[in-house]
């Protein structure tokens, strides 16, 4: 939770956010040795890529890798780049089953999708950007699981410019839900003191 970064939370944290979206911490969700191998098995066996991108009309390539699952191939456009997912990869499932039982007293969602971006170490982050594509049902919400080297997550209000930060570890969920996407940015933040990698499974709701 934000007042307590390294605590553990069972039930969902009151909203992280001050107005405009709502944002729940669910703390630890996975116990340390069970994200080991979670990790270790995506590292090995996920169809990893370096992602891609379009700015200012030019073509760039990030050290950052991502991969994209899925039920079916879903089409799913970002930075000027359209994607096609590939379809699950059983431990990707099981995480999946796992999340969605923990959303399912306070709000149950069926994910059909996930976004996975591998940072290889804390030279690698993401800029300021909103999950708010076409493709994405309207309103759905967006739960983010984080393993291995623990980093910096922030927000920041796209009026008003306000920032929260957290710091997300090893097993941790959060879901963002409601108008988040509409109104606030969040990135990852680059850290010298980081050297591990991390791997951020984003589950999705893609419009049928």
């Amino acid at each position: 939770m934000m007042a307590d970064l390294f605590g553990f939370a069972p039930q969902p944290s009151d909203n992280l956010l001050p107005y405009d979206g709502t944002v729940n911490d669910y703390g630890i969700v996975f116990p340390a040795a069970q994200a080991d191998v979670y990790l270790r098995t995506l590292l090995a066996q996920i169809a990893w890529r370096h992602d891609e991108a379009v700015v200012f009309g030019q073509h760039r390539t990030t050290a950052r890798q991502v991969a994209w699952y899925g039920e079916r191939a879903f089409s799913y456009t970002y930075s000027g780049i359209r994607r096609t997912a590939l379809l699950w990869h059983p431990l990707l499932l099981d995480i999946k089953h796992a999340v969605e039982t923990q959303l399912a007293a306070v709000s149950p969602t069926q994910f059909n999708s996930c976004l996975l971006n591998l940072y290889s170490d804390g030279s690698q982050g993401m800029a300021w950007h909103s999950d708010d594509e076409k493709e994405l049902a309207p309103g759905s919400a967006i739960a983010s699981v984080s393993l291995g080297a623990t980093r910096k997550f922030a927000f920041k209000h796209k009026r008003t410019q306000e920032k929260r930060e957290m710091l997300l570890q090893h097993g941790q969920l959060i879901v963002m839900r409601g108008n988040t996407q509409r109104h606030w940015l969040h990135a990852v933040m680059k850290s010298t003191k980081v050297h591990a990698p991390r791997v951020s499974l984003t589950f999705r709701v893609m419009a049928r």
